[in-house]
């Protein structure tokens, strides 16, 4: 039996933050992720942040971080910018930042700039740790860290110390790569997971009953209606001993986000079998 503490991104209900708040807390979560820009609002009110998530039984798991890291000219931008969000995080007790790439992606990033990308992240890394605030690498379609050698080649360049990992279950099967196999790679240098599934080419109606069929699905789903098979990737988890933070993420939902998130929970707690409520 896995006891990962489960948390859930409130990025489907866009700005509206309360409401997020609200209906995950109604749903069972006890955990979740924010939009960063949101979370900064209260950049100088960290109390009255702690309050606000402690009012709905929600702790904060992590943030997002990150930035065009393999852009020589952004180096100091994106190191004093993630330091700030670790700063904030540091202040409510969170220990954990990802390190999202940055986009658009302009082809396959170039050697150069993946050792641009890794000294970056490494300088930027060592400032989050000291604040006792660890880096997750995250993968993202489209950004300039989106491939499985491109991923390779900065885990490799990093400092191990400093620089850890954040997979995500549907943009690494997206990229092409097997995300079981990624964990187990890797697994040593993970803090931090997203969990999201990919849509079906053809979607059945009955599935996605917010679908008419002459509109195009988001390429990411609710956990449990997509293609992606769970049950290697959380035998990897397994294998390698990851007993962290598990977030579920729906960019966009396909129905209602309270309905999505619903979705997402049955399915971790019916089909993965680890129960949203950690204490």
């Amino acid at each position: 039996m896995m006891n990962n503490r489960i948390s859930c991104h409130l990025i489907t209900w866009g700005n509206d933050l309360l409401t997020g708040m609200k209906e995950a807390s109604e749903l069972g979560f006890q955990a979740c992720e924010t939009f960063t820009h949101q979370a900064l609002e209260y950049e100088n009110r960290v109390e009255e942040f702690r309050e606000l998530l402690g009012s709905y039984d929600l702790e904060l798991s992590a943030l997002y971080g990150g930035g065009r890291f393999s852009d020589p000219s952004k180096e100091a931008e994106v190191i004093a910018y993630n330091t700030r969000v670790a700063q904030f995080l540091s202040k409510l007790g969170v220990d954990r930042i990802v390190f999202g790439p940055g986009g658009p992606r302009e082809g396959k990033t170039s050697l150069e700039g993946l050792k641009q990308m890794a000294k970056t992240i490494n300088e930027a890394a060592k400032r989050t740790y000291d604040l006792g605030v660890l880096a997750c690498v995250h993968p993202h379609l489209g950004t300039e860290l989106q491939d499985e050698d491109e991923l390779d080649a900065v885990m490799e360049m990093t400092d191990d110390r400093y620089v850890f990992f954040c997979p995500d279950t549907a943009h690494l099967t997206a990229a092409g790569m097997n995300a079981a196999e990624i964990i187990r790679r890797y697994g040593n240098r993970m803090r931090y997971m997203h969990l999201k599934d990919l849509t079906p080419e053809n979607p059945d109606p009955s599935v996605f009953t917010a679908f008419s069929g002459t509109e195009a699905l988001p390429i990411f789903c609710e956990l449990g209606l997509g293609t992606i098979d769970f049950v290697p990737i959380m035998q990897a988890l397994q294998d390698v001993g990851y007993d962290g933070w598990l977030t579920v993420e729906i960019d966009q939902s396909t129905s209602t986000p309270y309905q999505s998130l619903k979705q997402c929970r049955d399915f971790v707690q019916d089909k993965l079998g680890i129960s949203i409520r950690y204490r």
